[in-house]
């Protein structure tokens, strides 16, 4: 039986969605209303700001609990522990941060015993007084065994003990420190670094030591460990590093302790500063940075101190101090802000180098010949002191030179990386010998895998016409880590795909194949031609030539890799052979499977001997699921299929548990839970049982169509919740590029101006359609695209073809801004940060990056061949200002002064031509906000209008003062005062908003 893609009637889209919850195994069947609930009200935006997520979601390591961080977008969150055996669960209230910093500060510990969370200070509605103490984190402990929950004062970072899972680190706030910010603070996943750990040096000698409070788990004692600055465990939790600082520096350096015995072992001691703890995967070798203050300098010059033989009773110690070795680069020291590190064989030291700052009076005596300091500058120097010497008067300059390989605005965007890069060099140390890699003529070098090379990637001859086009060659040198000798292995090359985690073969991409050059011996291999497919992107409309698809990734063995059709999975040896596809029928069902789901995050490359994991998606049905490779095999069993998302899927270390989000357009993604087999599922979460409370969409369709150049194309559409097969509905066009993909994704409602799940809920209608596009005329593009899809949706009987209006933000933006120039079907536009002159927006600057609008224009969204000097008439006939005295429809531009992605004079230049033309035209401005909004007032604040400018043009509510007439300057602030209870709404004693949308105009 052939379902047609678009649903006709609400009992169609209902039985679908009950039929598809139903499928789900441990998912029971729950008959649902064809009508709205009388009692259901319209999500308004206290209920937004209400509306919970699920952050930093974690499976025990024995696969028994399951914890996450479940916090609303504005108030307090809670820690949430369930049993995945029975119905045990915990919840704790867990303070107003994390939520959306990846759940921030949650681990269970490798005994499945303990839990630790981060408790984040209280939300407050009223802005907190910033004069008073600062807000600091507490730890949460809780007992997997009782249920019983400790709370720790003042602890800022924590971390338990690994596999050895006996015992939790807690380091408190160093004296003087900062607080609490939401979000901050946390574990160290593991690791327990405090922030800027790894960069800089000892500023302004002040101490970055702290208490660390070592407790073990099973008895409850307690130890201190006094002025620690970074702690750290190794993998298997025997041993805890730490490093001590103090205010006067003495006592500094590296100890450790067995944590089976008890025994400390100072590693070094000196009257130093340390940073940059840094323990191997194996835990067979330590690393740290030693600094030593010298008044000739600026900041301290370093030394690398490792640690190897750490089973013995005394470890060996290796220094590599650039004062003692001669063939070290004169002028330099070793970087302080990059970690040194052991290669995997522990033979040699990895580090980086940069220049040594001398302080202003050292180079005045270097200059005059002297390189004695005076007696005045013995005995410690105070960096940035120049005495009673007065600055001269200099100008406040900027040269923009065209020779740059980058603009002035990029360096200075760039300044602090530029301030910031080393160069890498390593020490052998058996052959105590100091080879330096990286330099003037080859910059940027990483190791590769195993040691015995690195690689450059060098785009200096390139780099200025890769500003200009975005075609960004580069050319890749191999080195000889032994020696430092460098070969050219591959030159001017576009798309290099990085090297194989044997070390042995780089992988790039080249005249619609992909190739091999191996290092040992210099030989290049294509390893495609040989291979039944292609791996150009036809799907690609950018103006590229014959893209690449992006790879899969290296196989861990480093003698195959995994390459993507657009369809299916294909292991191609790395000399190459005829291919094996893994996925086998993913042409053949259109389905795409360009997705492999990792799951173990420490992996090193992809280990074919063990199951591999895939999130297939149906490129006409929208369908989404897990599969499963077997191990050493071919062909997909599909786990699970079907029109909902599934995503998020985590294995549990040591057991075959597993955890995965499943959404669809009107249910959040919770959490499941299930075995191998993936046959019975319980979900785990239920972020959000409010939402029974209100009017959802009832429904979504698939809306399939062809644009007026001939492509087959997609549209979601979305229903109101009040939906009745007999009336047509205002609607909401969304637009950005290809976005039928969300039909079965879950909007999450918020307060930012325009959110599909607040409109439904009010009675819209909404549509996303898919804009494919052609060279010269990404305008255009848009008008053969949305039109024909609006048409096709206008069919379905859904929409109200008198009251459609149009939104996107940004390229959204822009084609919004377009698009009103070339039709009247739209009722009321809103255009969000919209580009709106090709010409005068391809010579400005991309303020966030400080780079030029030109690479965006000939090798990105803009889809153009040339700049508008070679492409004149394209340029002109895709800029909306040039057909400003078409636009017929009332127009909201927002654009913000502090733009940094499409200059503000873009919205600007709309605006006045507009204005000129006496067009129904208003721009919000919000003062110093960047390409979106980020202060919640703001966000708010537009929502607000929004909702108020679409409610008056398509639903024929009253238009506010401010739509009709303006706001004058000096009465903004009574403006705003008056419509303070819209925005900023005060929940009643039942938790919801005494003030509704309506009320207090």
């Amino acid at each position: 039986m052939t379902i047609p893609r678009v649903l006709n009637t609400l009992l169609i889209a209902v039985l679908t969605a009950a039929l598809a919850l139903a499928a789900i195994p441990g998912v029971p069947f729950v008959s649902t209303v064809l009508a709205q609930e009388s009692e259901q009200r319209t999500i308004e935006l206290q209920d937004i700001m209400d509306w919970k997520r699920i952050g930093g979601a974690r499976l025990s390591v024995d696969g028994s609990w399951f914890a996450y961080r479940l916090a609303p977008a504005e108030g307090n969150g809670e820690i949430i522990v369930r049993s995945t055996q029975d119905e045990t669960e915990y919840r704790f209230p867990a303070g107003s941060g994390g939520a959306g910093f990846g759940g921030g500060g949650l681990e269970i510990s490798d005994d499945s015993h303990w839990v630790g969370f981060t408790i984040y200070p209280e939300f407050s509605q009223d802005r907190p007084d910033s004069s008073g103490p600062p807000q600091r984190n507490k730890l949460g402990l809780l007992n997997l065994g009782n249920g019983e929950l400790t709370e720790i004062e003042e602890v800022r970072r924590f971390a338990f003990s690994g596999e050895n899972a006996e015992w939790i680190a807690m380091q408190k706030y160093a004296p003087g420190g900062t607080g609490s910010r939401a979000g901050g603070g946390g574990s160290g996943g593991g690791r327990g670094r405090p922030d800027g750990s790894r960069s800089g040096s000892n500023n302004n000698n002040r101490s970055r030591g702290a208490d660390l409070i070592l407790q073990q788990l099973s008895t409850g004692t307690q130890m201190n460990i006094g002025n620690v600055a970074e702690f750290e465990f190794d993998e298997s939790g025997r041993r805890l590093a730490w490093l001590v600082d103090t205010e006067s520096n003495a006592g500094n350096g590296v100890q450790i302790r067995l944590m089976d015995s008890g025994v400390v072992i100072p590693l070094e001691s000196s009257a130093a500063s340390y940073q940059s703890l840094n323990w191997t995967d194996e835990g067979d070798g330590l690393t740290t940075l030693k600094g030593i203050d010298d008044e000739d300098y600026e900041a301290p010059l370093y030394s690398v101190v490792a640690f190897t033989d750490m089973t013995a009773q005394i470890p060996t110690k290796v220094v590599y101090d650039p004062l003692e070795d001669d063939s070290f680069p004169e002028g330099m020291t070793i970087a302080a802000n990059r970690a040194p590190s052991f290669t995997d064989d522990l033979s040699t030291l990895v580090f980086g180098i940069v220049e040594a700052e001398m302080t202003e009076k050292a180079e005045q005596r270097m200059e005059q010949g002297d390189d004695q300091p005076d007696e005045g500058d013995r005995g410690g120097r105070n960096p940035g002191t120049r005495g009673d010497e007065s600055e001269p008067e200099k100008p406040d300059l900027v040269i923009w030179h065209w020779r740059d390989d980058r603009l002035q605005s990029m360096q200075q965007v760039q300044e602090n990386r530029d301030q910031n890069f080393n160069y890498l060099a390593v020490y052998h140390i058996s052959a105590d010998h100091f080879v330096r890699l990286g330099d003037e003529d080859v910059r940027n070098v990483t190791m590769a895998p195993k040691g015995n090379y690195a690689i450059a990637n060098d785009n200096s001859r390139y780099s200025l016409m890769g500003n200009l086009n975005g075609q960004r060659f580069q050319d890749i040198h191999v080195i000889d880590v032994d020696t430092g000798d460098r070969t050219m292995a591959l030159e001017q090359v576009r798309w290099y795909n990085g090297i194989s985690p044997d070390g042995t073969h780089l992988l790039y991409y080249e005249d619609g194949n992909y190739h091999t050059y191996e290092l040992s011996t210099g030989n290049n291999y294509n390893i495609t031609e040989n291979v039944d497919t292609s791996f150009i992107n036809t799907q690609d409309d950018h103006n590229v030539v014959d893209p690449p698809i992006r790879p899969i990734g290296w196989v861990s063995s480093g003698e195959h890799v995994l390459l993507y059709d657009n369809w299916d999975i294909w292991k191609v040896g790395v000399h190459g052979d005829k291919g094996i596809n893994l996925t086998v029928n993913g042409k053949e069902n259109q389905i795409r499977y360009n997705r492999r789901l990792r799951i173990d995050p420490d992996e090193e490359g992809i280990d074919l001997a063990v199951d591999q994991y895939l999130a297939p998606y149906g490129e006409w049905t929208k369908k989404s699921g897990i599969g499963r490779i077997a191990a050493n095999s071919t062909g997909v069993d599909m786990l699970l299929w079907d029109d909902v998302a599934y995503a998020g899927l985590m294995k549990a270390e040591n057991a075959d548990m597993f955890a995965y989000t499943r959404a669809d357009h009107d249910s959040y993604p919770d959490y499941y839970v299930t075995d191998f087999s993936f046959a019975t599922s319980e979900r785990h979460t239920d972020a959000n049982p409010q939402q029974t409370e209100f009017a959802w969409s009832a429904g979504a369709q698939l809306v399939d169509y062809e644009s007026d150049n001939g492509d087959k194309l997609q549209a979601a559409l979305f229903l109101p919740a009040d939906y009745n097969p007999n009336r047509k509905y205002p609607t909401i066009v969304y637009i950005y590029e290809r976005l039928s993909q969300g039909l079965n994704q879950f909007t999450q409602p918020s307060a930012n101006g325009f959110n599909k799940s607040v409109y439904t809920s009010n009675g819209y209608a909404v549509l996303m359609p898919d804009i494919t596009y052609k060279i010269n005329d990404p305008g255009m593009s848009a008008v053969w695209s949305v039109l024909p899809a609006l048409d096709a949706a206008i069919d379905t009987g859904v929409i109200d073809p008198d009251n459609v209006g149009l939104h996107g933000h940004s390229w959204g933006g822009y084609q919004t801004s377009f698009l009103v120039t070339q039709t009247d079907k739209f009722a009321a536009a809103v255009a969000g940060a919209p580009l709106t002159n090709m010409i005068s927006m391809y010579s400005s600057i991309y303020w966030n990056s400080g780079g030029g609008n030109m690479a965006i224009f000939e090798s990105s969204q803009g889809r153009f061949t040339g700049d508008y000097l070679e492409a004149t008439d394209a340029y002109i006939r895709n800029s909306p200002v040039f057909f400003a005295d078409r636009v017929q429809t009332p127009l909201i531009i927002l654009h913000n002064d502090q733009d940094g992605a499409v200059d503000w004079n873009q919205g600007i230049e709309y605006y006045n031509t507009l204005r000129r033309l006496g067009k129904d035209v208003v721009m919000l401005q919000y003062v110093g906000e960047n390409h979106g909004l980020r202060v919640p007032a703001n966000q708010k604040d537009y929502t607000v209008r929004m909702r108020e400018f679409f409610d008056h043009h398509l639903k024929g509510a009253d238009a506010p003062a401010w739509l009709l007439e303006g706001v004058p300057h000096l009465k903004m602030d009574a403006h705003l005062e008056e419509r303070a209870p819209l925005v900023a709404p005060k929940r009643d004693d039942k938790g919801s908003s005494r003030n509704r949308r309506n009320e207090g105009r």
